[in-house]
């Protein structure tokens, strides 16, 4: 069950990413994709910062979110 969970959490911030970022569509799999990266990004992040997150989906999915659109971000630098 934490996996289901833990993928719906990904397409939720990979989606909510994309409506931030202002972006294309990345369609279901791309928000799936963008999520779960940006959920280990985000997490690796605030983990550095001594903020640890993951007590409630809720902060799970804002921690995913953050990273998700810092990796749309770095992308789009990238692609520049």
């Amino acid at each position: 069950m934490n996996v289901l969970i833990f993928l719906l959490v990904g397409l939720l911030a990979g989606y909510i990413a994309g409506k931030i970022m202002k972006g294309k569509s990345l369609g279901l799999l791309g928000n799936l994709v963008v999520g779960v990266i940006g959920a280990f990004l985000g997490g690796f992040l605030f983990r550095l910062l001594g903020i640890y997150t993951t007590e409630t989906v809720l902060a799970s999915l804002v921690t995913a979110t953050i990273g998700a659109v810092i990796l749309l971000y770095l992308v789009r630098l990238i692609k520049k």
